[in-house]
């Protein structure tokens, strides 16, 4: 099945399942559906970054979180993520995920209602060609500075996650 023609779950404002409809149906009328982002950090508290594929239908060639994903119709959320990060990382078999927070579905997150978790990984990973032209770790003071020129290599959606991760942080200092 093309990726046009994946089957995902439309949701309302809550978050609430209201219709299934094709992927393309759902980006080319803007419906709000569900997604997940993983930040995956390594002992040395470095995150890995994905270049995403210059193949991709959307923000090509720009870096963004660890790895992320639509919620199929039918999937939850933990469950998605343990797929994506197989998917896109090769890392198979992943079970310890923290969620981190919940963002509600807005223009920043393509009306995605975005989950997100963290994984703590030191490698080895097998990227995913199609989905990943290459991937870096990035130490947490480097990104703050790219965030916050609002470097137009990066997604608007790791910019948002990234700006609510370090505020969640502070916040429990």
């Amino acid at each position: 099945m093309s990726v046009s023609h994946e089957l995902l779950d439309v949701v309302d404002e809550d978050d609430n399942v209201i219709a299934v409809r094709t992927r393309g149906e759902i980006h080319a009328r803007g419906l709000m559906h569900r997604a997940v982002h993983i930040l995956v950090f390594n002992s040395e508290g470095e995150l890995f970054l994905q270049k995403r594929s210059m193949n991709k239908d959307e923000q090509p060639g720009k870096w963004d979180s660890s790895a992320a994903g639509h919620v199929d119709s039918g999937e939850d959320y933990l469950d998605c993520a343990r797929r994506e990060i197989g998917e896109e990382l090769g890392i198979d078999g992943a079970r310890e995920f923290e969620l981190l927070f919940k963002l509600p579905a807005s223009a920043l997150t393509g009306n995605e209602h975005c989950m997100v978790y963290r994984y703590r990984f030191d490698g080895p990973m097998v990227l995913h060609p199609e989905e990943i032209d290459e991937g870096s770790w990035i130490s947490p003071e480097l990104l703050d500075r790219r965030v916050a020129q609002a470097d137009s290599e990066l997604t608007e959606a790791l910019c948002l996650i990234w700006k609510r991760y370090r505020d969640l942080g502070r916040k429990s200092v």
